[in-house]
């Protein structure tokens, strides 16, 4: 677990390795609601960590506000060296290309084939066209789902749907993978596969963040806990695997 000074003064040592992620006394409001409050969270390079909470904690808002898919109220937010504060619109597709998010409802297109939605993020990210179908049937075997190229989501289970949304995440090689309660609507064995190629992905270099409500697959995953209650922070600890 990172440990930090949350006190406004503390500032890095000149010889200490910079986070991949800070959260700085981060306030998010809308309106006259606080949905986070007084955030400060470090998150390390290569980390695994999960963002835990009752439905309404907060989890979906501290994600978004790393990508700036909301933006923050009060306080900074710096990802791998980038003040979102004083990043300009233009810059904003450099952020977001060293992320790769997956969301509890896939967000699939479903008039595209499975090949297609995975070709399209492909393709957008400046891979090559000689390279774009190379590319595409190894992140679909990556996810054991090379064999329903040809499918529309539609037509997938959640879980299919899901290993899917987890390659799509992969195309661009992002240097961090943000999950928002990506087995919430998955049965337990689906479930599990999805944490399992999360974690095959983590072991390859990248920095996952998984916000999640299921203490079950947590515990059984182990690992570095935050979990927000009302906004705030209430525990930052690292529980051991059970299994």
């Amino acid at each position: 677990m990172t440990e930090f000074d949350d006190t406004p003064e503390a500032k890095p040592s000149d010889d200490a390795i910079a986070p991949l992620i800070r959260l700085f006394h981060v306030y998010k409001r809308y309106g006259a609601k606080t949905a986070l409050a007084d955030i400060s969270v470090d998150i390390a390079e290569k980390e695994f960590v999960f963002i835990s909470g009752h439905s309404g904690a907060g989890k979906s808002t501290l994600l978004k506000m790393t990508y700036l898919g909301e933006p923050v109220s009060q306080g900074q937010v710096v990802v791998d060296g980038l003040n979102l504060a004083r990043l300009s619109r233009d810059r904003i597709p450099l952020l977001r290309r060293k992320f790769g998010i997956i969301f509890q409802d896939y967000k699939l297109i479903p008039t595209r084939t499975v090949y297609d939605n995975i070709a399209l993020v492909v393709e957008a990210v400046g891979t090559r066209g000689n390279l774009i179908d190379k590319r595409v049937k190894s992140l679909l075997r990556s996810v054991g789902m090379e064999d329903r190229q040809k499918s529309y989501p539609p037509g997938l289970s959640g879980g299919e749907q899901q290993r899917v949304a987890v390659a799509r995440a992969m195309a661009g090689n992002p240097k961090i993978i943000l999950a928002d309660e990506p087995t919430g609507s998955l049965d337990h064995d689906a479930a599990e596969m999805i944490f399992d190629l999360l974690k095959k992905f983590h072991a390859h270099g990248a920095t996952v963040i998984i916000a999640t409500h299921d203490t079950e697959l947590i515990r059984n995953t182990g690992g570095r806990v935050i979990i927000l209650k009302q906004g705030c922070v209430e525990t930052d600890t690292v529980i051991p695997k059970l299994r």
